[in-house]
This record gives structure tokens, sequence and C-alpha cells, in this order.
């Protein structure tokens, strides 16, 4: 009896450490890191990181994210932040912030996202700062952008850093590659009138591997006992909730010419008439891949240094998954401080 009573009782004190936590809960507060907007064109936007440490590297560094999901990963909390990281290591930041799609950025392909979205942002910090070149990071699909943007504009780049970035869309390895393969895209975006819902997305991102969302949502009682775990909790199912729509025809194109036809690598694509020889980068590169990433596992990023023609080329291996990148403890002890080094040794 004195067995289940205290099994009882300590039911009942996780019930109210539960509900005293989540009503404490006022705010979800994500990248707090505090920026200025610096540049606005309609829905994009161009921030600017403040930065009290010493800058150990002269030239600006502009983040490319992707359209999948929102930048703010890379901030997500002040002792998880991939971008307060940098500047605490003495790197200057930018970030490109993409904005909601609406109805009115149906037809916006993948040429105004690159040639002009992302060179308006590269030809801001060149002019702000005098300077003639601007080092790159690009993530994931923004990484995938920051490619084929280098490869056009090798003279604008000074040093170029891929994140988990997908070039060889040829690869089975994981689920989303082979997925696509088959996908009707026409049918989708025609079917969410030129505006693919990013909730769609999201659940085609949960069917990766369905028992993560099962396990997460079976420990929440357990997780809600701890003020900041549950905060933790919070912050990146805010961050997963607050997933923008899809431009259809960047949407439409990005799956046809990458994943289905791989044309980036095969040398075969094209944009706004421009081919894109992934020979040109001839800048140095870092392509940083992780080991465990089931959304752009390694096979589809490790092959970066086999196509681009830089001399300069360094593969970095990170023990974690495709978030861990961003928000893993290893990221602020390892990841972050070698980025900020590489930058550094080269400017």
């Amino acid at each position: 009896m004195e067995n289940i009573a205290d099994q009882m009782l300590e039911q009942v004190n996780t019930v109210s450490d539960a509900i005293r936590n989540i009503a404490e809960v006022n705010d979800i507060d994500i990248a707090t890191a505090p920026k200025n907007l610096v540049w606005q064109d309609g829905k994009v936007k161009l921030y600017h990181f403040e930065n009290k440490a010493t800058l150990k590297a002269k030239t600006p560094m502009l983040i490319s994210y992707a359209l999948v999901n929102r930048w703010e990963m890379m901030d997500l909390q002040p002792n998880r932040s991939f971008i307060r990281k940098l500047l605490s290591e003495g790197i200057d930041v930018y970030v490109i912030d993409w904005g909601y799609a609406t109805s009115i950025d149906r037809y916006k392909t993948m040429g105004d996202y690159i040639l002009g979205n992302i060179n308006d942002c590269v030809d801001y910090i060149l002019d702000t700062h005098h300077i003639d070149k601007v080092n790159l990071l690009g993530v994931c699909q923004g990484g995938t952008f920051s490619l084929i943007y280098s490869a056009l504009n090798p003279d604008k780049v000074k040093n170029l850093i891929t994140l988990v970035t997908p070039v060889d869309f040829e690869s089975n390895e994981g689920l989303l590659f082979r997925w696509a393969k088959d996908m009707d895209v026409d049918a989708i975006v025609d079917g969410f009138n030129g505006v693919v819902s990013g909730d769609f997305l999201n659940t085609g991102f949960d069917l990766l591997k369905p028992m993560n969302k099962t396990r997460k949502y079976m420990a929440l009682p357990k997780t809600m006992q701890n003020k900041d775990k549950l905060m933790n909790f919070l912050r990146m199912e805010y961050w997963v909730a607050d997933s923008p729509d899809q431009a259809g025809e960047t949407y439409r194109q990005f799956i046809k010419e990458m994943y289905q036809q791989n044309k980036l690598i095969k040398g075969e694509f094209v944009l706004e008439g421009l081919p894109v020889d992934l020979k040109n980068i001839t800048m140095p590169v870092l392509t940083i891949y992780a080991k465990h990433d089931h959304i752009v596992p390694p096979a589809t990023t490790r092959p970066i240094n086999d196509v681009i023609g830089s001399k300069d080329k360094e593969l970095m291996e990170f023990p974690g998954g495709h978030i861990g990148v961003f928000v893993g403890g290893r990221s602020q002890k390892l990841l972050t401080p070698a980025v900020a080094k590489w930058l550094i040794d080269r400017d």
C-alpha cells in the first residue's frame, strides 16, 4: 500500500510540476540575437547582426537558408545558437529572411531567388563595406542555391561554405530522394493553386521517420516537469509550425530539375538562360555534412568536392543529424568554432 501511495504522490507531483511550468510560459522566444533590418525587397529581408566581439575576419558572411522552414533555427535560443557562436568567434554575420510566400509569389522562380534576391543582398553588403567579395554560407536548399550563385558569380564570393547541402540528387539513401523521383509535382503545385502548403511539406518530413514524433510526444509528460526542457521543446515546436508556404514555380523547378533530373551535378542546369558549371567555383569551399542526416544524406553532399573547380576544398563530417548541426551541444563546442577558424584563416 505504501508503494502505491508513493507512486500516486509522485504522479500528483509530476502533474503539478507540469501544470506550473506550463502556466508560467508567457511567450516562446526564438531568434533573439540583436539584429537590424538593413535591406528589403517585398517580403525578402536582409538582417545584419550586432556584434560586440572583436572582428577576426574582415569579410562579412551572408547566410542563405532554405526556403523550407525558417532561418531562426540558427538562433533558436541564446545557448543553442549557431549565429551567436559565430558572432562570439569574431565573424560579421548577415542573414536572408525569405519571408512567407503568398498567392502573389506563385510565379516566383529559382532565378528570382538566386539572380535576384541573393545577388541584391550580396551587392548591398559589397557596397556597404566597400569590398569586392563576400563570404557565403548556404544551408540545405539554400546551399544548393549558393552553389548555383557562386558558379555564376565567382567574382563576388571570397569563401563558400555549404551546410547539409544536396548536390547529387541521384542517391536513393534517403526516403525524400526516393519519393521525389516519382512525385507528380505538377499535380501538387496546381492542387495548391500555385502556393504549396508548408503544413503539407512538414507532414512529408514527419513521415521520413514517423516514430520520432511519437517518441517525442510520449516523453512530453516528463519533459514538462523541467522548465528548461519544456522551453526547448516549445521553441522547436514553434519553429516547426512556422513553416512558410512555397512559391509554386520554384518548388516545381527544384523538384523536377534537381530531384528528378539531377541536372546540377550533370552540368545540364540552366538558370534564366545561363548555364551553371560548378567547375567555375574556384574559391575556397568548406562542405559540411551530418553523418546521421536522414533528410540530406551524406552521399548527396560529399560529391560537391568532386565537381567544383576549387583547389582549396575541405569535407567536414558532423557527428549528428540534420537539425543537430544547428542546435546540438557539439555544434557549439566543435562545429561553429571550426567554421569560424576556417573563415579567419582565409580572410
